[in-house]
C-alpha cells in the first residue's frame, strides 16, 4: 500500500498516475463505493470518501472512539486491497472548522492517515507536483 498525500491542487493524482504507472483503476472518494474501495487500483480524494463514511447514519457513532475506528478502518482497508494508492488532502494545516462535524471529520481522516502511513510500504508528501519520500 502507498498513501500519497499533501495540500490540495499539489498535483498528487498525476504524481501517483505517473510514479507507479497507473492509469486505469482509479475510484474517486467523493462518489465510489465501499466495495470499489476494496477492489480499485488506486483511490484519490480519499479524504472526501472519510467524510462521506463518517456521515453516515451507521457510522455516525464512530465518531465517539476515533482512534479505535481509524485502526480498524486501516488495517481492514490494507488487508481488503494491500496494493491500493491512497490519495488524500492533509487536512491539518490551515484554521481549525467551527463546525463540530467538519472537526471531526477532519480529525478522523489525520488519524486514518496516520494509521495507514505506519502500515504503508510507502509514503510520499506532494508539493507543487514534486514527490517528497517520507517513508
Amino acid at each position: 500500500m502507498r498513501l500519497i498525500i499533501g495540500g490540495a491542487y499539489q498535483g498528487k493524482l498525476t504524481y501517483a498516475k505517473e510514479t507507479y504507472h497507473i492509469t486505469d483503476g482509479w475510484v474517486d472518494g467523493r462518489i465510489c463505493s465501499r466495495e470499489e474501495l476494496s477492489s480499485c487500483r488506486g483511490v484519490h480524494h480519499f479524504h472526501e470518501y472519510i467524510r462521506r463514511m463518517a456521515a453516515s447514519e451507521k457510522q455516525s457513532a464512530v465518531l465517539t472512539d476515533l482512534e479505535r475506528q481509524a485502526d480498524e478502518f486501516a488495517h481492514m482497508l490494507v488487508k481488503e486491497n494491500p496494493e491500493i494508492v491512497v490519495v488524500s488532502n492533509e487536512l491539518g494545516y490551515g484554521i481549525v472548522p467551527v463546525e463540530k462535524t467538519d472537526r471531526l471529520w477532519r480529525e478522523l481522516t489525520g488519524r486514518i492517515c496516520t494509521c495507514l502511513a505506519a502500515k504503508a510500504d510507502e509514503v510520499v508528501r506532494v508539493v507543487c507536483g514534486i514527490g517528497i519520500k517520507i517513508k
